[in-house]
């Protein structure tokens, strides 16, 4: 995506705030939810998203996926070696060989390639090794992948330099009353309930009201008989306080909830 001249743009702060946007969560972050943190118009997002797109600055969204939970893969980490003034091609036909999903290019240092594979098995990764060393790639050292974390760059962020990665947003009243809001995960107890059987069933504490819905950029006010889906953007009002237990509802078997933005 894009045509690589990313030298004859400049950005602004706009740009970076949305860079940094699309790099916490570009699957259920919004125009319009970056609109309203820097205060211009979803317009002006989706343009300035086409001309970093256009510009070659944004390469590509790419889903990040657990493969051993998915069934049961493994992903390993080969680090190698390649001659001098070999890696570029090298890389390219190293993309061929199935199960690599990632290579990884180094200016410097003998391990100037690092080779990201999801294999069924072990006997899988060796395969994966085999072909590694068929196409000249010397393999110094590999490691079971355990976990991988992504952050946005801190610097195209907020102001004062803090990444912010809320499950909900708290507002404290007087009297210990309380407005959250929070983003439905898909598994949720109360997603594809109305209001009114998710307190017939007890999903839904008595005290807990909710008093808006946000879904595909509009705002919906509930009724007994509005149903409640995944990722709608709930606004939630205990009078007593907003405890976990009002807000299991909204959260996946795991106690997670989604960040508090929407899919485009």
């Amino acid at each position: 995506m894009g045509d690589g001249s990313g030298g004859s743009y400049r950005l602004d702060e706009i740009d970076r705030r949305i860079i940094y946007a699309l790099m916490s969560d570009a699957r259920n972050t919004s125009a319009p939810a970056i609109a309203e943190q820097v205060s211009v118009s979803g317009a002006t997002i989706r343009n300035r998203i086409a001309q970093l797109e256009e510009h070659g600055i944004i390469d590509g969204y790419h889903a990040t996926v657990d493969f051993e939970h998915a069934d049961g893969s493994l992903m390993n980490l080969f680090l190698c070696h390649a001659s001098f003034g070999e890696v570029e091609g090298v890389a390219r036909r190293i993309g061929t060989i199935p199960g690599v999903i990632n290579v990884r290019e180094l200016m410097g240092g003998h391990m100037n390639l690092h080779v990201l594979a999801v294999g069924t098995d072990t006997a899988d990764l060796r395969r994966i090794g085999r072909e590694l060393e068929q196409l000249d790639v010397a393999i110094e050292d590999e490691f079971l992948m355990q976990t991988e974390h992504d952050f946005p760059y801190t610097p195209y962020g907020p102001a004062d330099g803090r990444r912010r990665e809320p499950l909900a947003d708290y507002i404290s009243l007087t009297g210990g009353a309380e407005v959250v809001e929070i983003t439905v995960h898909e598994d949720a107890p109360i997603a594809g309930r109305t209001l009114e059987s998710a307190a017939d069933d007890d999903v839904l504490e008595d005290e807990t009201l909710v008093v808006a819905i946000e879904r595909d950029d509009t705002v919906i006010t509930p009724h007994g008989d509005t149903e409640i889906r995944p990722h709608d953007v709930v606004t939630v009002f205990s009078p007593d306080g907003t405890n976990e237990p009002a807000l299991t509802a909204f959260r996946g078997p795991d106690g997670t909830a989604h960040s508090p933005t929407r899919p485009n």
